[in-house]
């Protein structure tokens, strides 16, 4: 299996992305990846399986996950009711447990990539409970008297919105990377890769306009790539020229179709605000 990874054609990487993947690659330590929501963290996970021809396993993290669940669960109460039914498969203690992502990545044939995805929304404690699970690449199960030890060694890709902090001791086992906002040039190869064949003057025209209003003081959420990719998919339907999203006019100043951009009331009403000033004052927000 090749280990460099070096984008896909449906992923555009940026160098010290590259460098950030085939060193965690190379240590076989986990690479943790944070960066605002909306910049291809988990997509990541799911491109370099592709590149590295890997299976997937992913272990989505909710705010109650705990450690455990990655490694397997014991269901007591389903063996003691087969039991008062007389039931066989209480024989067998492993009818009833039931493998976590880590197990499963752990017993692969081949080396999968693993991803932990979202890890910042799980209690503080969780990362810490998963060191040495992730460091040894094994655990004891004890109500088989067995231990679980990985055959090849997974790649690892955990992905962080920045809610919370996490532990010193986790991050010093992890390799970690922050993907910084795509800046225009990048945004561009992302939305040719998306749609092939777009005119350059509306995409030019549209990451203006995205960029402006990312950059609008106040802003409570900052639209993100996928909501670019929706709002220029929107465009292309509704057939909206480049000329509209050009309009200079004070009554123009809320891009059409901006549902796609704008994710709250808070937002709408701060550019309606800035909308309504611009009027009065003959400008741009701005400007």
């Amino acid at each position: 299996m090749s280990s460099r990874f070096e984008g896909t054609s449906d992923y555009i990487a940026t160098d010290d992305l590259k460098v950030a993947v085939n060193a965690a690659v190379a240590l076989e330590r986990p690479l943790l990846i944070k960066g605002e929501p909306g910049t291809g963290k988990t997509v990541l996970a799911y491109e370099l399986a592709k590149a590295l021809n890997a299976p997937l396993i992913t272990w989505h993290i909710k705010s109650t996950t705990k450690a455990h669940n990655g490694l397997y669960e014991y269901d007591a109460v389903s063996r003691l009711r087969d039991s008062q039914l007389g039931d066989e498969k209480v024989k067998d203690v492993r009818n009833y447990l039931k493998k976590g992502k880590l197990w499963e990545a752990f017993t692969s044939d081949v080396r999968p990539v693993l991803l932990i995805d979202e890890i910042d929304k799980a209690d503080i404690e969780f990362p810490n409970d998963l060191l040495q699970e992730l460091d040894r690449m094994e655990f004891y199960v004890q109500e088989t008297n067995e231990t679980i030890k990985a055959q090849v060694r997974p790649v690892v890709v955990i992905t962080s919105n920045n809610e919370k902090e996490l532990p010193d001791a986790f991050l010093r086992r992890c390799f970690f990377h922050y993907i910084r906002f795509p800046d225009a040039e990048t945004m561009k190869d992302i939305v040719d890769v998306h749609f092939p064949g777009i005119k350059p003057r509306l995409v030019s025209e549209a990451l203006k306009t995205f960029y402006e209003i990312r950059e609008t003081p106040g802003l409570k959420k900052k639209p993100s790539t996928s909501e670019l990719l929706d709002w220029l998919k929107l465009l292309l339907v509704d057939e909206i020229d480049p000329e509209t999203l050009r309009e200079k006019s004070p009554t123009k100043l809320i891009p059409p179709l901006h549902g796609a951009l704008l994710k709250n009331e808070q937002d709408i009403h701060l550019f309606e605000r800035l909308a309504f000033l611009a009027r009065r004052e003959g400008m741009r927000p701005g400007g």
